[in-house]
């Protein structure tokens, strides 16, 4: 259907798609920087900065990069904390979201409190390590999956959008002889497909750009994530990082562009798996902000 404007519906029009057009140059460019900046020749760098576009082109950085053993070591560690986490988080949240979505649950509201008081209060970074200590995941792969196995906002959303769905679904699955269990299981869950990808979208990507659990409670630097390598080489300027994946010639160049090829790769695999959910993820978004 072609929707018909008048002629004062011009200039809003123009405004709303200026504004949309200049949003979509803010968020756009620094991507295209960075990848620019990662495959240029650094000599052509060297005589004229790069605005947008490449400036030559040259995968030196890349290739240094992906040689370095390091890289592949610190991206297994990010795909299983990755992997591991969301699998955690996603049934830990539906597992707490489906009951207090029932109207029948005698806790929900003392239970709601509970969670939502979280949300207002946090335990801070004392009582946190304290915690990890005394549990003994300090130095472990479940100091980064198991803390924050429930996110309370994701929570809300998938409580918001059980709570949508008819209860009729529940009523003739029990007339049926089924269980809670199952109800969830081969009932709930198979029409749930735009939360559950919500869900995974929000808590992977939560994974993949987590760093500051790893500064805490990891010290062994063989089973730091990405982006422990990432911080270690933009913020505190690791020379011994850095000197592990550069040649000995043109050694400012080359250290430079590695910044931005560390970032490329860093980003590049969530990006590749976001369109794959994106169809779910804005459906279960668009629909848990309007119910409740």
């Amino acid at each position: 259907m072609r929707i018909k404007y008048g002629r004062g519906d011009i200039v809003p029009q123009i405004i709303v798609f200026t504004f949309i057009t200049l949003m979509t140059v803010v968020c756009l460019y620094p991507l295209l920087y960075v990848a620019s900046m990662s495959i240029s020749d650094p000599m052509e760098i060297a005589r004229k900065p790069v605005v947008l576009l490449p400036r030559g082109f040259s995968l030196m950085a890349m290739r240094k990069l992906f040689e370095n053993q390091k890289i592949w070591q610190y991206y297994g560690n990010t795909i299983l904390y990755t992997v591991v986490g969301v699998l955690i988080n996603v049934f830990m949240t539906v597992i707490f979201a489906y009951p207090l979505s029932r109207k029948d649950f005698s806790g929900r509201k003392p239970l709601m409190v509970f969670a939502t008081f979280t949300m207002l209060f946090a335990p801070g970074l004392i009582p946190s390590y304290m915690m990890v200590t005394n549990l003994g995941l300090y130095n472990t792969m479940w100091a980064l999956v198991l803390p924050g196995a429930i996110s309370v906002f994701n929570f809300i959303l998938a409580r918001t959008f059980f709570a949508g769905l008819p209860d009729s679904l529940n009523e003739s699955a029990k007339l049926d002889g089924a269980n809670d269990f199952m109800i969830l299981a081969r009932i709930i869950l198979p029409v749930s497909k735009a939360i559950l990808s919500t869900l995974v979208i929000y808590y992977a990507v939560g994974h993949w750009n987590s760093y500051v659990n790893a500064m805490l409670y990891q010290p062994d630097s063989s089973k730091h994530s990405l982006q422990m390598f990432l911080v270690r080489i933009l913020i505190n300027n690791d020379p011994a990082l850095i000197s592990e994946c550069e040649i000995s010639v043109d050694r400012f160049f080359i250290s430079e562009q590695l910044k931005y090829a560390v970032i490329v790769i860093a980003v590049l695999p969530i990006m590749c798996v976001y369109p794959f959910f994106q169809k779910h993820f804005a459906k279960g978004v668009m629909l848990c902000s309007l119910k409740e």
